[in-house]
């Protein structure tokens, strides 16, 4: 004889429209608590092809089953099933039908999902080389093409998904493929006044720096928006001279002469810091970064800063470009 809940999700396949959206709602409500989760893990077979199937429907029927899957695939063993079954092309064409009306829930489903690695490599399409990169490349279009400038911004959590992307090579790469042009795209996106886009932005370049020894000129490719989302958020508070903005790009020169919000979250000024020492690695980025007076920049915003956490990060950047220069000048004498 079937349980109370095995009965419940059988009724998500009914025929009858009134109860599967009886049935949903019901599981809705089950994966807000720890407790509803673990009940329905148990029947993870049948359970999540059938919401699955429920994504494809009406708004009234869809979007509770797409917040069900978004609740249930915070269990990681969970997300894993769903990834295996498919789920990352079933969002990514019920997020691209006409008319999509639960974009911004499918979104925050494959954050979740891109959190494995083998979600990463399904959303890549890393096993199918006629279509790879497709999915990031429809992503990022629709991230750098939606309105930010209110609270309706179904696709910010895209910034998210890239982070994700960006954490194992293949996406770095995929990112930084100049033929493609993704990560130009990516950073102008840095200007928004949304926290989660900015964050986004600022993980993804952190990420894809890591790929600084072998991909620089790709990364320098993009400088002329590349540095200003690196720089201006550690530049600290102050307008600059004259003097100082000369010897910069005309952007980030004329930024740092008029007065401007400062960033003020400290992950952002971390991880912009952290990907400037990925870079600066690299004799060809050390370069780079003095053409652009990065380390006078470095220098007036530590000034600045109060963060514990931000500060060391700062150090850590002006030990290596001490030692870089110091190292440089004895090369040059020994030369001599």
């Amino acid at each position: 004889m079937a349980t109370e809940m095995e009965e419940l999700v059988s009724f998500l396949s009914s025929p009858s429209p009134q109860i599967t959206k009886a049935a949903v709602d019901i599981v809705r409500g089950l994966t807000g608590s720890v407790a509803g989760l673990q009940s329905l893990a148990n029947f993870s077979n049948t359970l999540l092809p059938s919401l699955s199937r429920l994504l494809t429907l009406p708004k009234e029927v869809s979007e509770a089953a797409a917040e069900a899957l978004v609740n249930l695939s915070q269990d990681s063993s969970l997300a894993e099933a769903m990834v295996r079954a498919g789920l990352v092309k079933t969002t990514m064409d019920v997020l691209y039908k006409p008319d999509c009306g639960i974009a911004r829930l499918l979104v925050m489903l494959l954050v979740n999902l891109t959190q494995l690695d083998s979600g990463v490599a399904s959303l890549l399409q890393t096993e199918d080389e006629k279509v790879r990169g497709l999915y990031v490349m429809k992503l990022v279009r629709s991230f750098c093409r939606t309105t930010h400038e209110n609270n309706d911004d179904p696709f910010e959590h895209v910034g998210s998904i890239l982070v994700n992307i960006s954490k194992q090579r293949e996406g770095r790469e995929l990112l930084l493929d100049a033929k493609r042009g993704l990560l130009k795209q990516i950073i102008r996106q840095f200007d928004s006044n949304s926290l989660l886009r900015k964050k986004g932005v600022s993980g993804t370049i952190r990420n894809c720096c890591f790929e600084a020894e072998n991909q620089l000129q790709n990364l320098l490719l993009v400088s002329e928006f590349l540095w200003p989302a690196l720089l201006l958020p550690v530049a600290g508070n102050k307008i600059y001279s004259e003097q100082d903005r000369l010897k910069m790009p005309l952007e980030l020169g004329t930024s740092l002469s008029i007065e401007r919000e400062p960033v003020n979250n400290p992950e952002i000024r971390t991880q912009a810091l952290e990907a400037i020492y990925l870079i600066v690695l690299q004799e060809a980025g050390r370069r780079a970064f003095w053409s652009v007076n990065g380390p006078r920049i470095v220098q007036i915003g530590y000034e600045d800063e109060e963060d514990p956490k931000v500060m060391e990060a700062y150090e850590q950047l002006g030990s290596l470009l001490i030692h870089s220069s110091n190292a440089e000048e004895q090369s040059t004498e020994t030369t001599k």
